[in-house]
């Protein structure tokens, strides 16, 4: 449930994390859950599809986005600029980026923009997922875009980890020297909160992910 406390702003809880207050409600489960894929979906691939109009760096204008949505889309003639804008300050992935009442997806295009995202604070290592079959042909050829415009790295192995189980079960994580990979010139923008972007990763840069040796049962010894 999405909700919006007077002192607070908007927040996704029952109660305000900052002071407890219950809050007003904006947006039930079933509409938050809707209208997210609405909005990712217009602003990653088809802003066509509600008409409204995008710049070369992906800023849609909210207020026409909203009034696109409340007139196309059944059971939204209620909805302001600020319900979408709640959604995104919300996002917990940071999928996200609002300025001078405009809105763009940070990271997941299959459009051709230009991002234009910051390149500072990328962490030294970052990761990423792939299948037990795809592991050793990556190693050897490196990581390409495949249904996107740029590679997804992620912050952490659990970043990845759950980036990867959503298409593919137990996946296999790979680990990406990013340091040196930025030291050889590839531009790496830092999208969402656990989200970077790259054009491709050359194997040279490539390992697989060691998680260490997994913890010992109650009980047992190691030798």
């Amino acid at each position: 449930m999405l909700k919006e406390c007077g002192q607070h702003g908007y927040f996704r809880a029952d109660v305000c994390p900052n002071c407890g207050a219950m809050g007003k409600v904006l947006l039930s489960d079933r509409e938050l859950d809707h209208l997210g894929r609405i909005l990712t979906g217009t602003l990653r691939h088809f802003p066509d599809r509600y008409g409204v109009a995008m710049d070369a760096h992906g800023w849609v204008d909210l207020n026409d986005l909203a009034r696109a949505i409340a007139t196309r889309q059944r059971g939204y003639p209620w909805l302001r600029p600020h319900h979408l804008a709640a959604i995104a300050e919300t996002d917990g992935k940071g999928r996200y980026e609002l300025r001078d009442d405009r809105i763009r997806a940070t990271y997941g295009h299959t459009l051709e923009v230009d991002l234009d995202l910051p390149t500072d604070r990328i962490p030294e290592t970052l990761y990423y997922p792939v299948t037990a079959e795809e592991a050793e042909l990556v190693l050897e050829t490196g990581l390409k875009p495949s249904d996107r415009k740029k590679v997804h790295l992620s912050k952490t192995p659990e970043d990845a980890r759950a980036a990867g189980s959503v298409r593919r079960p137990n996946p296999v994580i790979l680990e990406i020297d990013a340091k040196r990979a930025q030291a050889a010139g590839h531009v790496i923008l830092r999208a969402g909160r656990t989200v970077f972007l790259i054009d491709a990763v050359p194997a040279e840069f490539l390992r697989r992910f060691d998680s260490g040796p997994a913890p010992s049962a109650p009980g047992s010894s190691a030798e």
